[in-house]
């Protein structure tokens, strides 16, 4: 089974700088429930941080993942 992003590009990009588990999995084609158990397990893709009760993931780390941080696009 393949997984599918459930966000455009645009949408992914206009992202703050911290997002929550169930868009970033969305993000990444991973459902809320598979996204939570991975988080759960220390096993998600990228860092997460459980504050107040909520999972938080920086979106830094999910657009180097996706490959659409640009702006080390033009670092040398």
């Amino acid at each position: 089974m393949r997984m599918r992003p459930k966000c455009s590009r645009e949408e992914i990009l206009a992202l703050g700088v911290s997002t929550t588990l169930v868009k970033a999995g969305e993000a990444l084609g991973i459902g809320r429930t598979t996204a939570h158990r991975l988080a759960r397990a220390g096993e998600f893709p990228i860092p997460v941080e459980l504050i107040g009760g909520r999972y938080v993931v920086p979106t830094e780390p999910l657009l180097e993942l996706l490959r659409l941080n640009t702006a080390k696009a033009g670092a040398a």
